[in-house]
């Protein structure tokens, strides 16, 4: 399956039926009077998060959605059916962005939400609502209120806890597929992973999902390499990881490099936590290994984990170190949302 994050997708909510002038007319019976039914209402154009999707790919083959529109009202008093909905299905972390690709209209982050983005035309009046006692054989009828026609994107962020960073050959597929079931592709070559990936990881007795996005390079910003088109993809995520490749000459000129970038993209990535890590110290010589680390660590002005994704040396704590962060980001949002409750009004 291809992956796709994003989509531009034609909807069209269903028009509401005309409404009916009718009379009755039966033998024997004199002063029969309006009959008309009202139209049926158009169908809704609804969006809706589903569980087992992980990509936009059915939004490729087809970018027209249309409901369908509400049947006219009929004699005998009798209300035209009303138009089916279309049901446009999506994974969770899809965002749902007007046609300038800028405004967002809603973020489905949960299996069951459900956003009605056009909503039908009602059914126009038939003739017997128009009866009074002054005006018993009224002739008019309302005609159905038209559809709405709208252009909306949609593009996928995926939801994991944890980020993958690196220039590209830096060991995240490495380390995904030593500390989870998933399988992606390996090689010696830069821009292996062309697109992002999710793992499961468990430590301690705790799972939290991992993505792994393609590799960046300077000037990513600008769109070099695959650009950072993927960096959207770790905007939710609770702490980035950011792996180093300990193989290179100048550790500290490749960590500037991502954190550059980070600040170029914008937005909340700069100011995520960070877990740094020098990777692949099984090719290196304790000297070296110290020597590196000791630079990585005045760069950041921080911890850097060692750690051989290969070798497997060292992963247990530096997953220790992404479950803690990932503990204290989920309790800085329970805190915040219990903030929340307690501004809103008291209501009896």
């Amino acid at each position: 399956m291809k992956f796709l994050d994003l989509a531009k997708v034609y909807i069209r909510s269903g028009s509401g039926g005309n409404g009916c002038i009718s009379f009755r007319r039966e033998k024997f019976i004199e002063y029969g009077g309006p009959d008309g039914g009202d139209g049926g209402r158009g169908g809704d154009v609804v969006i809706e998060v589903v569980e087992g999707l992980n990509t936009l790919i059915d939004f490729r083959y087809q970018q027209h959605f249309f409901a369908r529109n509400g049947q006219p009202g009929m004699g005998n008093q009798r209300t035209g059916k009303s138009g089916d909905d279309i049901v446009l299905r999506v994974p969770v972390g899809t965002e749902i962005l007007d046609e300038d690709e800028e405004t967002v209209i809603a973020d489905m982050t949960e299996v069951g939400e459900r956003l009605v983005i056009a909503k039908g035309g009602n059914g126009g009046f038939g003739n017997l609502h128009f009866k009074t006692a002054t005006n018993q054989a009224p002739r008019r009828a309302n005609s159905g209120q038209q559809g709405v026609e709208r252009t909306i994107w949609l593009r996928l962020k995926l939801i994991a806890d944890v980020g993958l960073l690196g220039l590209p050959n830096a060991g995240k597929s490495t380390f995904l597929a030593a500390t989870s079931n998933a399988r992606p592709k390996i090689a010696d070559y830069p821009f292996t992973t062309l697109v992002p990936n999710l793992g499961v990881v468990g430590v301690d007795n705790v799972e939290f999902v991992v993505a792994d996005i393609p590799g960046l390079i300077e000037g990513a910003h600008e769109g070099r390499g695959l650009g950072d088109t993927f960096l959207g993809h770790v905007e939710r995520c609770a702490v980035l990881m950011h792996l180093v490749d300990g193989t290179v000459e100048d550790v500290v000129g490749d960590y500037a490099t991502i954190i550059h970038e980070l600040e170029a993209y914008g937005g909340v990535l700069a100011d995520k936590p960070r877990v740094t890590v020098l990777n692949k110290i099984d090719a290196l010589l304790d000297e070296e290994r110290e020597e590196k680390r000791a630079a990585l660590e005045a760069a950041t002005g921080g911890t850097v984990y060692e750690m051989s994704g290969v070798a497997k040396e060292g992963v247990t704590q530096v997953l220790r170190a992404l479950k803690a962060e990932i503990g204290a980001d989920r309790f800085r949002r329970k805190k915040a949302e219990e903030a929340e409750e307690d501004e809103k009004p008291w209501q009896p």
